[in-house]
């Protein structure tokens, strides 16, 4: 006799192959397989529909900050629903939409102390665009309007943030997109001899000839039509590159002098990911916008945030100017009182001091394995970190498109998931394996991710 939960099951499972359209995904690869099902999490680690665990080592998408399971957030959640469970922010505004408005302009540096809400990371991307376009409009230079951003960075799928976005393949089925993006090098220094053509740069070298880009993209463009230049603190796409010694401090300088605004875009390495609550914070610049999301709630409700300076909004604050632009679902009461009771816990946990401790920990662990012949590079920040797999580390030589099909989508993804780690291997530029895990993880944890990727990236190796 078939047990009612199996029987569910099979449903369930049949239902996702037949309804479910998923993101980012090869449904081809799913048909006649099993699509992984995830039902619960505990701590750093999530159980699929069998049982199985596995050790959540990119916190979801860079997004469960404070661990899974945790029922403060849920009860939070819960009392904020009985309340008042929906409110717009059109011309209205709610207790805990401003609540957190102070808290978060409290958090930030500088003088960034206009937080407008949105419900994710692309739409907060798109909101710092628009504002960017209409604040010079309204201050006498309409012309500026384009945006620099850097090759291979990822900034979201909206039209407007998928422009600012520097991959290609992401791209072309959408195009044509948002006129005016503008790209430039970004902060690989592991491939700094081939990007700039000198071979032998220091990072401090590199870092300055890649925000030096930025400034001849300007003149380049005529700076009296730039707008605005968006960077993360730590470049995710291409697999975690930090910014060099200076980089930042350059680009800062850049803007300045153009009048240019310095958008960061926050949305993975805010809220403790690199063990600061903003990340500019960990690489000491002030932007002009930050731009954030996953990690405000922990995931636990959706919710994201362009935060602006005092400058950007006081074209707004008299006369009858309107910043016509908002979201339904933006500053939603629940996430708003879910993103509050993070920070409390936050606070109460001292989750980062605990990344900031940790930090040195997990950057030696992870530089274990580059004894593999595989491991080209570990970089990374925090508990934000990328491995770069290579055919040949003398070299630095990358595998063809082929290979890294064969390699990253035909066993590395799936056979880590098998040994019991969730990450990402990525090729949106040379192939990588991404690590976040949940912030609360340590010595233990790390332990655990190295030993299962220097099994799998050993057999990896045996495959080529």
């Amino acid at each position: 006799m078939t047990h009612p939960e199996n029987t569910d099951v099979a449903s369930l499972m049949q239902a996702a192959q037949d309804n479910l359209w998923m993101h980012f995904s090869r449904h081809s690869s799913e048909k006649g397989a099993e699509i992984p099902m995830i039902v619960r999490g505990e701590g750093a680690y999530v159980y699929d529909v069998h049982g199985k665990r596995y050790l959540d080592g990119l916190a979801g998408l860079f997004v469960v900050q404070a661990g899974h399971g945790r029922s403060e957030l849920a009860e939070a959640a819960a009392k904020q629903a009985q309340e008042l469970a929906f409110f717009p922010l059109w011309s209205y505004a709610h207790p805990k939409a401003v609540e957190l408005a102070q808290r978060l302009a409290a958090e930030t540096p500088g003088d960034l102390n206009r937080v407008f809400f949105t419900t994710g990371g692309g739409e907060a991307v798109e909101s710092a665009w628009k504002l960017a376009k209409q604040y010079f409009k309204i201050t006498g230079k309409p012309l500026k309007h384009k945006v620099i951003s850097r090759q291979i960075a990822y900034h979201g799928t909206p039209q407007g943030a998928l422009s600012i976005t520097g991959i290609p393949a992401f791209k072309q089925m959408f195009e044509p997109l948002v006129p005016g993006s503008v790209r430039v090098p970004n902060t690989n220094h592991y491939r700094a001899d081939e990007i700039t053509g000198v071979p032998g740069m220091t990072p401090e070298q590199y870092g300055y000839w890649a925000a030096e880009r930025v400034a001849r993209a300007i003149e380049m463009e005529g700076p009296d039509t730039v707008a605005a230049v968006f960077v993360e603190p730590v470049q995710n796409a291409g697999g975690c590159f930090p910014p060099p010694p200076g980089y930042f401090q350059r680009l800062r300088e850049i803007c300045d002098e153009y009048d240019v605004l310095l958008v960061s875009d926050e949305v993975i390495c805010a809220f403790g990911r690199l063990g600061t609550m903003f990340g500019g914070q960990k690489f000491d610049y002030v932007p002009d916008i930050i731009t954030c999301a996953k990690g405000m709630t922990s995931g636990y409700s959706p919710i994201g945030a362009m935060i602006a300076s005092d400058r950007l909004f006081e074209p707004f604050s008299n006369g009858t100017e309107m910043f016509a632009h908002g979201y339904t679902f933006g500053g939603h009461p629940v996430s708003a009182a879910v993103a509050l009771a993070n920070l409390d816990l936050f606070e109460r946990e001292d989750l980062l001091g605990h990344v900031t401790r940790n930090e040195p920990v997990f950057r030696a662990t992870l530089e274990g394995l580059r004894d593999l012949p595989i491991v080209g590079d570990v970089r990374g920040s925090g508990y934000f970190w990328g491995i770069e797999l290579v055919k040949d580390k003398q070299t630095k030589e990358t595998f063809d498109a082929d290979e890294s099909e064969r390699l990253l989508r035909g066993f590395l993804s799936k056979a880590l998931y098998d040994a019991g780690l969730y990450c990402r291997a990525d090729d949106r530029g040379d192939p990588v394996i991404q690590l976040a895990p949940p912030l609360i993880c340590g010595p233990r944890e790390f332990d655990e991710i190295e030993s299962i990727l220097r099994s799998v990236l050993t057999e990896a190796w045996t495959r080529l």
